[in-house]
């Protein structure tokens, strides 16, 4: 399994957050095979620390009861076939874990069975063939375009004021809308990453996938005003070359990037309650607003598939459905 977890973070690039999630439900679906009840994600990954310890208990276990698996015990891994796989994600539905939680657990079992294929482990790979169930997305908040608007006038009048960390929040919120990067993504930038003439930004997104994502002159100027007057004051001998900085010069943290923002989102009249991800789906939504192809987008904000970004395209249908039944005489 610790091999496993090491070919999750090395060779996938994956974060330790969703390293976590996908060793938790091997954990889970070799208890299964073990005729273990089906072990909870998030309790099987912070059992053992990185849970390799855990996931090893629950694989070599051979006295649990096939009651609750349905799979009986001391079986090995070779008995992990598409059978097992569909009754595990049986016995999680009937726990009443989510269609969202379900199609992300299937994707797990595909990972680690085609990861278990290749090294010999198995002799076919069950997971190729096992289907997931479609999840039911909701249409993310998003903010107006005059929202949006007010959220950084109000943000440049406090930074007009040349505080260092009023500076530094004006620049982290205008980058954020600007590029629809993740919070993770602001967090990891570091000042070469910076390019103020092109007016580009080198983002290392998730899979360790760099990508380059431009922004406008509002975010520049933005930009500039901390390196030049706000991040010195901040910067200590010891501080990372990090774009964002904390009060006391460490690299600033997504948990506080997202205190920002929802401070200053609560300030403006009538948006919805949301953190930096909202700010993503608002960047994404304008620009298929403003004639932007769904295949930039893509790009633009680092999506492994189109589908991920398709979901804005309901976003945008759904506003104008809204608009035409306010503003169309014969909308009811």
């Amino acid at each position: 399994m610790l091999a496993y977890e090491r070919h999750l973070a090395l060779e996938r690039g994956l974060s330790p957050h969703t390293v976590r999630a996908y060793v938790g439900d091997v954990v889970s679906v070799l208890g299964f095979l073990h005729g273990l009840p089906v072990i909870d994600t998030v309790d099987a990954s912070n059992s053992a620390g990185t849970s390799g310890a855990a996931s090893s208990r629950a694989a070599s276990n051979t006295a649990g009861t096939s009651g609750a698996g349905g799979s009986g015990s001391g079986r090995g891994l070779e008995a992990l076939d598409l059978q097992v796989l569909r009754a595990w994600l049986a016995a999680l539905r009937t726990g009443g874990v989510s269609r969202t939680t379900l199609a992300r657990r299937s994707a797990a079992a595909r990972t680690f069975t085609a990861w278990a294929h290749r090294r010999g482990h198995l002799a076919t790979d069950p997971g190729a063939r096992l289907a997931s169930p479609r999840p039911h997305r909701t249409l993310p908040s998003v903010l107006r375009q005059d929202q949006a608007s007010d959220l950084l006038q109000a943000s440049e009048s406090g930074a007009k004021e040349q505080d260092a960390i009023a500076l530094r929040d004006h620049a982290l919120l205008e980058l954020l809308y600007a590029t629809g990067v993740r919070v993770s993504e602001l967090s990891g930038l570091d000042v070469a990453d910076v390019d103020l003439d092109r007016r580009v930004v080198v983002v290392l997104g998730k899979g360790a996938k760099e990508r380059t994502v431009p922004f406008g002159e509002p975010a520049a100027r933005a930009v500039r005003e901390w390196l030049a007057h706000g991040r010195p004051a901040l910067a200590r001998p010891m501080s990372p070359p990090a774009l964002l900085l904390g009060a006391r010069g460490g690299r600033f943290q997504p948990a506080s990037v997202r205190r920002i923002v929802h401070g200053a989102l609560g300030a403006v009249p009538g948006a919805p309650v949301m953190g930096p991800h909202g700010l993503r789906h608002s960047a994404a939504t304008h620009l298929l607003e403003g004639g932007a192809d769904l295949r930039s987008v893509q790009e633009l904000l680092g999506h492994a598939t189109l589908a991920t970004t398709q979901l804005y395209t309901h976003v945008t249908v759904e506003r104008l459905k809204a608009i035409h039944d306010r503003a169309h005489p014969r909308s009811r």
